[in-house]
């Protein structure tokens, strides 16, 4: 068995090594492993929370981007091993989402494997990118950052505080808006479906066509908060989350 630290790519900030699923969480575009601290603070010690942190960020900012969402998921999943043997559960936020799915998809081909379930957040289906090919420069970019929320207002009117956290945004952005897969590519793991009915960059109909892309079928649950509802309504995100995991027969 690997220990949890072994990679730089694989996070567990509050570890359980007793629990009987490990749950691991793909961050957003621009996002960081960070942003999945108070979940796995929430979740700990019921659930094992791991969170995957992509280079060119945080401590790992002087590493280049992974400019490709298959290239992206080909490298985390040969880090996968930083995860200790069992049960798993993906939770991919936004383009964590897409993440998820792929490197789920990865485990099931090249290892036999499969999560017990992903957790499908705040994305539109694989089937559902791919209409967003117009180039957008920094100014567009920042309006997009700005629409989403999920940025403090100070750092979008701050050009120095911009200039660190824009490249990232600007990296993950363009590899969704290239990003595209058909119904016929799909998994095996149930997908439970989590959006926001206000969120401006998907429809609950976008959302739920997730389950176009499974063999095993998934729930669709809604909230309200835009885009970042997980941080308006963290508890109701725990909940599903937990009872979701908990459901998850031996």
């Amino acid at each position: 068995m690997t220990g949890p630290q072994r990679s730089p790519w694989i996070r567990n900030f509050t570890p359980a090594p007793t629990a009987r699923l490990r749950l691991v969480c793909f961050p957003h575009a621009g996002g960081s492993a960070s942003y999945y601290f108070p979940l796995s603070r929430a979740l700990s010690p019921e659930f094992d929370v791991y969170a995957v942190q992509y280079p060119g960020r945080q401590d790992r900012y002087k590493e280049p981007f992974v400019e490709t969402i298959d290239d992206l998921a080909d490298q985390v999943h040969a880090e996968l091993g930083a995860v200790p043997a069992g049960p798993v559960a993906f939770f991919g936020h936004s383009m964590g989402a897409v993440l998820a799915f792929e490197v789920a998809r990865r485990m099931e081909t090249r290892t036999g494997r499969t999560p017990v379930t992903v957790f499908a957040s705040g994305a539109r289906a694989p089937s559902r990118y791919g209409d967003e090919r117009d180039h957008k420069d920094d100014r567009e970019l920042v309006d997009v950052m700005r629409q989403l929320g999920g940025t403090d207002p100070r750092v979008l009117e701050n050009r120095e505080m911009l200039e660190t956290f824009l490249p990232a945004f600007r990296n993950d952005y363009r590899a969704l808006q290239a990003y595209h897969r058909g119904t016929d590519v799909g998994i095996s793991a149930p997908i439970v479906v989590m959006t926001a009915t206000d969120d401006p960059k998907t429809t609950v109909a976008d959302a739920s066509a997730w389950h176009e892309h499974t063999s095993g079928g998934g729930t669709v649950h809604t909230f309200t908060g835009g885009h970042f509802y997980l941080e308006k309504q963290p508890q109701g995100v725990i909940e599903v989350i937990a009872q979701t995991l908990r459901a998850v027969p031996d």
